[in-house]
């Protein structure tokens, strides 16, 4: 059997590039206070206004969602040096819905600086893992015990290649505006 890899980007969408630059100029404006204001002999001062602001930063970056790679038994999410491995063993449906991450409440991760990405709940598709960059491009991977979210450039190209790949059942798409 041929082992075949399907690329797909992670173009930003304009919410993420908002929220980005505002967390950055945030981020940059608790840099220049801490530098400009800084108490004479106060290291906590240091540390929480220009170490952990710069670190946020650095930290985020690396977490950047660069793009995903489609093989038939897992999906790669490939970030800054490494890539975060997703088993499709089990996946029981694959569909494009632009309306699934609506309402959406943020438990653990990183709601818009360089990514959305780690756990959320919407009232659409409950508890679900997001990958994310475009939330408008969401593809919504079912599991018995899961749900992660995506956004590949082509989410409706993307949705029938995983199909295709795993032998699912023809994927729905969720009436709405595409990307």
């Amino acid at each position: 059997m041929e082992y075949k890899e399907y690329f797909y980007d992670a173009p930003w969408g304009l919410l993420l590039q908002v929220m980005t630059v505002v967390s950055i100029l945030l981020l940059l404006g608790m840099v220049a206070i801490g530098v400009y204001q800084r108490p004479d002999d106060q290291k906590i001062w240091d540390l929480v206004m220009i170490v952990v602001p710069l670190l946020t930063m650095a930290i985020a970056l690396l977490f950047t969602i660069r793009g995903y790679v489609l093989c038939r038994d897992a999906l790669y999410v490939r970030r800054l040096g490494w890539s975060t491995r997703i088993d499709l063993a089990g996946l029981r449906q694959a569909e494009f819905d632009p309306e699934a991450t609506r309402r959406t409440i943020r438990r653990f991760g990183n709601g818009g600086l360089f990514c959305f990405a780690g756990y959320f709940k919407s009232k659409k598709i409950g508890p679900f893992r997001a990958f994310a960059t475009d939330l408008r491009r969401a593809v919504v991977l079912s599991f018995a015990d899961r749900v992660i979210v995506v956004t590949p450039g082509d989410p409706l190209a993307f949705v029938e290649r995983i199909r295709h790949l795993r032998g699912l059942p023809k994927a729905t798409v969720a009436p709405s505006s595409g990307p």
